[in-house]
């Protein structure tokens, strides 16, 4: 336990260099903003944009058909309409997980605790109703309706800004915002960030307060909100606890005689396999589903039958492998199991165990050697889909360039549907790996070359990841290097992180290869949020495994909000 904390300690270290009033950029589909080959015909966004070519050109329609007569007022809204192709678009149009029709219109002026660039006053949302206010917008994407308001204009074919709402007050109350330390909002022009370098130190101290002893890999909040929370061990016992109120000196009831589950004759332990992940459905309070991410070992248990993630369709041939510490290609598997708290006829918030039965296999795929495989799952808080991180499978540098492979899920982030299970006929037919449906948005309806499972490509071992409470478009993971340095990543969808192209922001250059290479000119890499050497943290044995990437969003400590 005393070197988990360790580490835990030297991790929030190193996330303290990430500046609190930071914002990030992200496109509205959750895709990392990209660099054009050519310019943009309509909208000013050259260089980092979340617009290629046909999107701006539908901007432009849209704008035509607005009919919009007055100069003034039409150079407002070409801005407002093009605001999609900043690549700060994500946070620009997403207001507390909720989509808007246009972005957040700044409306007081820049405070001094702000990223974003500050002139004297920013009142953009003041100045859109003063220039518009009397001037016919055919369609006007400032309609209640699409804002999420109450209320319906007076006409229905309203199309003038003192038709849809009552005052300059209630346009703004609706539209408007500021920048802060947490968030931006657009004033007319591409957001440009203040990039005056200040020097942030972290405090002189972290205070970690023992609660109990124990060694849990996964610790998970208990989906009511009470201050109980799951945690599971390796070995595969998941127990419900609760937690002493902050700074009571109290300490945490867990009864480790009487788990929430016990899946230890599913689960195979050892230094490198085991339980290695749990989500609980966001509906769990009604439905009592929650899964369980795990590895099992065919030559022990019966229910350890997936296919080989060495296959035909990657250049994988698993008789050429070879054993790996005694073991066979693909002896281990990654499973995802769904079990149920609803079984006793009680309320599943209120149930204080669960039976081992499982419900539904969720996946199930096996592993070509014995390490990096990932295995954290996570629900997605805007959209409810099942994340699963798994890492590039093993093998010193990815010999078969795994995360690289579009058609392998090794060394990806997938995102799954488990609310529409298809027929057994539909699986076999889409080959799918078990039980779970493809979300339609996935990146797969762009690029018809990623397996449709895939949300994100060339990660090497993405250990733990989060969603940022307060902004949850921010997906960050801690992926795990190799010889020489730990990152933190913003995931995107889509994204390509480099593996084993790069390790972190380094060219990686890999001592065999039979998979074959992936070439530096023909990916896009997003490289790492924040990260470090290995020599910086531990000069004495050059290694300083990362282990997870959060925001820290309690009211606890105040000076570590937002870090």
């Amino acid at each position: 336990m005393k070197g988990v904390l360790s580490i835990s300690f030297l991790f929030c270290c190193v996330l303290l260099l990430l500046d609190s009033s930071i914002s990030l950029p992200l496109c509205v589909d959750s895709r990392a903003p990209f660099t054009l080959n050519k310019t943009l015909g309509f909208c000013p966004y050259n260089g980092s944009t979340c617009c290629n070519t046909t999107e701006d050109a539908q901007i432009e329609k849209q704008f035509r058909a607005s009919n919009v007569s007055d100069p003034g007022c039409a150079s407002v809204l070409k801005s407002i309409l093009c605001a999609r192709c900043d690549p700060f678009s994500g946070e620009l149009f997403t207001v507390q997980s909720s989509p808007r029709s246009v972005p957040v219109l700044c409306n007081s002026t820049i405070p001094a605790n702000s990223s974003q660039s500050k002139t004297e006053v920013h009142v953009f949302c003041s100045q859109v109703w003063d220039t518009c206010n009397d001037v016919s917008i055919v369609n006007s994407p400032f309609a209640p309706s699409l804002q999420g308001q109450a209320g319906a204009p007076a006409h229905t074919n309203a199309t003038k800004l003192t038709d849809l709402w009552q005052s300059k007050t209630d346009f703004c109350t609706a539209f408007g915002g500021a920048s802060d330390n947490s968030s931006v909002c657009f004033e007319g022009e591409p957001v440009s960030l203040n990039k005056t370098e200040t020097s942030i130190s972290p405090p002189h101290g972290l205070c970690l307060e023992r609660i109990g002893n124990g060694s849990y890999l996964n610790m998970v909040a208990h989906p009511d909100g009470s201050n109980r929370a799951f945690f599971s061990n390796q070995m595969g016992k998941v127990f419900l606890a609760t937690l002493p109120d902050v700074g009571s000196g109290g300490t945490m009831k867990l009864d480790e005689s009487s788990p929430f589950v016990d899946l230890t004759d599913q689960v195979y332990f050892d230094t490198q396999f085991g339980m290695m992940g749990m989500a609980f459905h966001p509906d769990f309070a009604k439905n009592g589903r929650f899964f369980a991410s795990f590895t099992c070992d065919k030559s022990k248990w019966s229910g350890c039958t997936g296919r080989c993630s060495c296959n035909s369709d990657v250049n994988c041939d698993p008789s050429k492998l070879g054993t790996d510490h005694g073991a066979q290609p693909c002896q281990y598997q990654t499973v995802i199991a769904e079990y149920s708290a609803n079984s006793t006829g009680s309320q599943p918030s209120l149930v204080e165990s669960a039976k081992p039965t499982e419900v539904r296999r969720i996946f199930t795929m096996g592993l070509p050697f014995t390490s990096q495989h990932g295995g954290q799952i996570l629900f997605g808080p805007n959209d409810g889909y099942l994340y699963l991180m798994m890492g590039y499978g093993g093998g010193a540098g990815d010999p078969y360039n795994f995360a690289q492979n579009k058609k392998s899920l090794l060394g990806k982030i997938m995102r799954l549907d488990v609310d529409n299970i298809p027929s057994a006929a539909d699986i076999s037919k889409l080959g799918l790996w078990g039980n779970y449906s493809i979300p339609k948005d996935n990146p797969f309806s762009e690029d018809k070359d990623l397996q449709p499972e895939i949300w994100a490509l060339g990660l090497r071992n993405p250990w733990r990841c989060s969603f940022d409470a307060e902004r949850p478009s921010y997906f960050l993971c801690a992926d795990v290097g190799q010889d020489v340095y730990e990152e933190v990543d913003l995931i995107t969808k889509g994204g390509n992180y480099g593996w084993r192209v790069y390790e972190g922001p380094y060219p990686f250059q890999p001592t065999q290869s039979p998979g074959g290479n992936t070439s530096v000119n023909s990916i896009n890499p997003i490289f790492p949020l924040m990260g470090y050497n290995h020599s910086e943290l531990n000069k004495n044995e050059g290694s300083a495994s990362i282990t997870g990437g959060y925001v820290y969003r309690s009211t606890t400590d105040p000076c570590m909000y937002g870090r």
